[in-house]
């Protein structure tokens, strides 16, 4: 395997990976975790039936992933990367005219493609290659803190084309005002990643070391290499667990709505109070695992997430309570975004080749992100089959264990990684 040594990249190139790798998840996820209520209303339909849309966007993003990696690791990130981006504001046309729950399925199915299948590996790949040896903590700091900002600027925007289309914040909107309001926030949303996509075919150029590295043949004894590491094992448990948390996520404007009574607009701004978490998580969480290892704050994220959940798990959280409602969700947002910082950030510490970057994210997100497929049903089952705060309660009872059981494998990836530093 060649030798590869990696260049500053200039600052153009880092801004648009991050512009990208928020965009492309707008319309999928972004959207609905904002304007979760809005969204059920507007396409009328269950929590359990977009929880089925989610279930096609990951089955289809199972396979992509698998296929997807090896492509990252043979053709340059700009070009995949921007026709992803492009399809999916395509799919957004779709979006924007409340289809059908039949034709919302095959839309998530498409989205499913678009966004794993041209975008994921070459993501992770060009950020790994822009953080180098010595600063994986913040190169995917940055990229996951820049992210959270860029969906929080969409959820702000969002929020603001909505309530244009609102007489006040205290009253119901009708299902015209809903859809009219909604319509316009996706086609807005549509224009801006299509954008992004140009910009980021014809400007995210690779330096050389990149062309390098995606040049070089894959080979069934480096896959076979990289499956004989532990780390790659913990990894995916430890991608499965964190992005439970991440999905679950999604209900917070929800729970704000149907359990702490706010209004659709105020529901919707706590979904974007939520977004703006993210960034500052990202940086600072970015840095401090750099000055000692990303796998010990991965731990300190898990025990963020357990404390969180069982806060919004006892009941004690409801209308009245809208301080410790704002501090619940700080705290357990920190410790999700934390462990999604750095999930790809400890791939260097457990010693995963540079050259087969592509290849060792399509196999560990094969599993990692199986959530796509089963978190939607079965926050839907919960959800739709308990009256009121009782399914939430649910709901983050099962965040409290894949986060138990998240903390568990980083401890073990955090001794497995320190006997080889000291070997």
């Amino acid at each position: 395997m060649k030798k590869i040594i990696t260049s500053k990249q200039p600052i153009h190139y880092i801004i648009l990976l991050i512009l990208a790798g928020e965009a492309v998840f707008i319309l999928p996820f972004v959207l609905a975790r904002v304007f979760r209520a809005t969204v059920l209303d507007v396409f009328d339909i269950s929590n359990t039936e977009i929880g089925y849309c989610f279930s096609i966007y990951g089955l289809v993003a199972l396979g992509s992933y698998l296929v997807g990696g090896p492509l990252a690791d043979r053709f340059e990130p700009r070009k995949l990367m921007g026709i992803a981006l492009v399809l999916t504001a395509a799919g957004g046309l779709v979006y924007a005219n409340q289809p059908s729950l039949t034709t919302l399925v095959l839309l998530y199915g498409f989205w499913g493609f678009t966004t794993i299948f041209l975008f994921w590996a070459p993501m992770i790949k060009a950020t790994r290659v822009w953080g180098g040896i010595s600063n994986q903590g913040k190169a995917f700091g940055f990229l996951d803190g820049g992210r959270g900002l860029v969906g929080a600027l969409f959820g702000l925007l969002g929020v603001f084309i909505f309530s244009f289309f609102v007489p006040s914040t205290d009253v119901e909107l009708n299902t015209f005002q809903q859809k009219d309001a909604f319509t316009m926030v996706v086609y807005i949303s549509s224009a801006l990643v299509a954008l992004i996509g140009i910009l980021v075919f014809f400007f995210l150029k690779s330096n050389s070391s990149e062309e390098k590295i995606s040049t070089e043949k894959i080979t069934k004894e480096n896959i076979m290499q990289v499956l004989k590491l532990p780390s790659v094992w913990l990894l995916m448990i430890i991608i499965l667990c964190a992005y439970v948390g991440y999905k679950i996520t999604d209900i917070f404007s929800l729970y704000a709505r149907e359990v702490m009574l706010f209004s659709e607009v105020d529901s919707a701004k706590t979904g974007t109070f939520l977004l703006f978490i993210r960034p500052i998580v990202g940086v600072v969480i970015g840095f401090l695992a750099d000055k000692s290892r990303p796998s010990f704050y991965l731990i300190i994220g898990f025990l963020l997430s357990i404390l969180g959940a069982v806060l919004f798990a006892s009941g004690i959280l409801g209308e009245g309570t809208i301080l410790l409602f704002f501090l619940t969700i700080v705290i357990t947002a920190n410790g999700v975004y934390a462990a999604r910082v750095l999930y790809f950030a400890v791939m260097e510490e457990g010693k995963i080749p540079l050259f087969l970057t592509g290849t060792a994210v399509g196999i560990i997100s094969f599993v990692g992100y199986t959530p796509d497929i089963f978190a939607g049903p079965m926050m839907g089952y919960f959800l739709d089959g308990f009256e009121g705060a009782t399914g939430h309660h649910y709901v983050f009872w099962i965040l409290a264990g894949f986060s138990f059981v998240g903390f568990a494998a980083s401890f073990v990836f955090y001794k497995i990684s320190a006997k080889k530093v000291n070997q």
